[in-house]
Parts: structure tokens; sequence; C-alpha cells
């Protein structure tokens, strides 16, 4: 199944870029470069929903819509996608 969640990210003080997903509480991700932290942010969101998913009342929640996100000076969007494929036990 294919799950899909805007990131924000911004470059830091330290010259690094750091990526939040406004809609999912403590997934993060940080990297040197831009495309690192897209692909961080990939493993970060991929992570963040099996663990949800584990969860015995798993409830995922509903993605921001770019246009309705308030962004500062130097933040772009990235939506960022995971493929997650269930195994025995789960309905697609």
């Amino acid at each position: 199944m294919k799950f899909m969640y805007p990131a924000r990210i911004k470059k830091t003080e330290k010259g690094t870029y750091q990526a939040t997903f406004p809609d999912l509480a403590c997934c993060e991700a940080e990297g040197d470069t831009l495309e690192e932290t897209v692909e961080l942010a990939n493993e970060a969101l991929y992570d963040w929903i099996s663990l949800e998913l584990t969860e015995e009342d798993a409830e995922l929640p509903a993605v921001t819509d770019i246009r309705d996100m308030e962004l500062e000076e130097g933040v772009v969007v990235r939506m960022i996608c995971v493929n997650i494929r269930f195994t025995d036990g789960w309905d697609e």
C-alpha cells in the first residue's frame, strides 16, 4: 500500500537540512544535503507508519494539503512516498 505525507524541509543554522512531517508526531530527519535529507525522510516515514500499523488500534492521521501549509522563508515542501507490503493477516 502506498502512503504519502508532506515534509517541510529547511536548512539549519549548522548548514544541514532538517525535514519534519507536520502530520506525524516526532517523525523527522536530518542530513548534510537536500538529497540525503529526502532519503532519510523516506526512511523515517516508512518506520513511523510501519510502527503505527503494528498497534492494535492503528490510526493514521489525515494528510495536510500542501496548499494549506504556511511556510517560512526558505522552507520547501516535498511529498514523501513509501510503499509498505502487508504480510499474512493483513488485507489490502
